[in-house]
């Protein structure tokens, strides 16, 4: 099997980032996705609603920007090209150019993808993972899945989406910024892990990182205070 340049396959599928030594967020009874930015009006999409649009099976691999991949994950859900097409694209004005989107998740964390990569054939919203539906440490109630990027951009436990029509990049803190920039398109395929540094500089140092954020992250698996799903093939992720 061939990876993209820099990953290394491992078994399973992992709980990982630094935000994650914390338990999942708690979903609501009623989970929506917020519609905001650059629409004529806010609306809220009630997740039930999203189940209503034609579904999508997907199997493609998940990679990290830490250097490893999980190969051959089965995602279950909607293309988000055609989410966008029915709920946002019909809220726009004639004269909205749409050049990125941001993705928020019930955790607080957020990512920004440009209209070109969000619009791709294999981006879903997934509900479901190897025939399961999403458990906290996975995403629930549902996250998106972008396999072509790195993980940072698969927003687990999305709750927002935030309508752009110029780029806009979240910061971290200060004196992170520089070492955990994201890259504006972080394509896996051409390694662009980080938004300002060289790959040959950030790729030893995101490696470093993997065992003690794989602690951390095991710290706070499988403590969601949502309710259990059927246990899923893999491994906790």
């Amino acid at each position: 099997m061939t990876l993209p340049p820099g990953q290394r396959r491992i078994e399973g599928f992992p709980r990982f980032g630094a935000h994650l030594a914390r338990p999942a967020p708690t979903v609501p009874a009623d989970p929506v996705i917020e519609i905001r930015g650059a629409v004529t009006e806010a609306f809220d999409v009630p997740l039930a609603t999203v189940d209503t649009l034609p579904r999508r099976e997907l199997t493609a691999d998940f990679h990290c920007v830490a250097g490893w991949s999980a190969t051959g994950l089965r995602w279950e859900g909607v293309s988000f090209e055609t989410f966008y097409r029915s709920v946002i694209a019909p809220a726009l004005t004639p004269d909205t150019v749409v050049t990125h989107l941001g993705f928020r998740g019930l955790d607080g964390y957020r990512s920004i993808v440009s209209i070109q990569d969000a619009l791709a054939d294999n981006v879903l919203i997934a509900e479901r993972l190897d025939g399961h539906p999403l458990d906290g440490d996975h995403g629930a109630p549902a996250r998106l899945v972008s396999p072509a990027q790195y993980g940072y951009v698969s927003i687990k436990h999305l709750c927002r989406i935030d309508v752009h029509t110029a780029e806009t990049l979240p910061r971290v803190s200060p004196l992170s910024d520089l070492l955990f920039r994201a890259h504006p398109r972080a394509r896996v395929w051409a390694e662009e892990r980080n938004g300002v540094l060289p790959t040959w500089l950030v790729r030893p140092v995101y490696r470093a990182l993997k065992a003690p954020l794989l602690y951390i992250c095991a710290r706070g698996s499988g403590q969601s205070r949502t309710p259990p799903p059927r246990r899923m093939d893999r491994g906790s992720g």
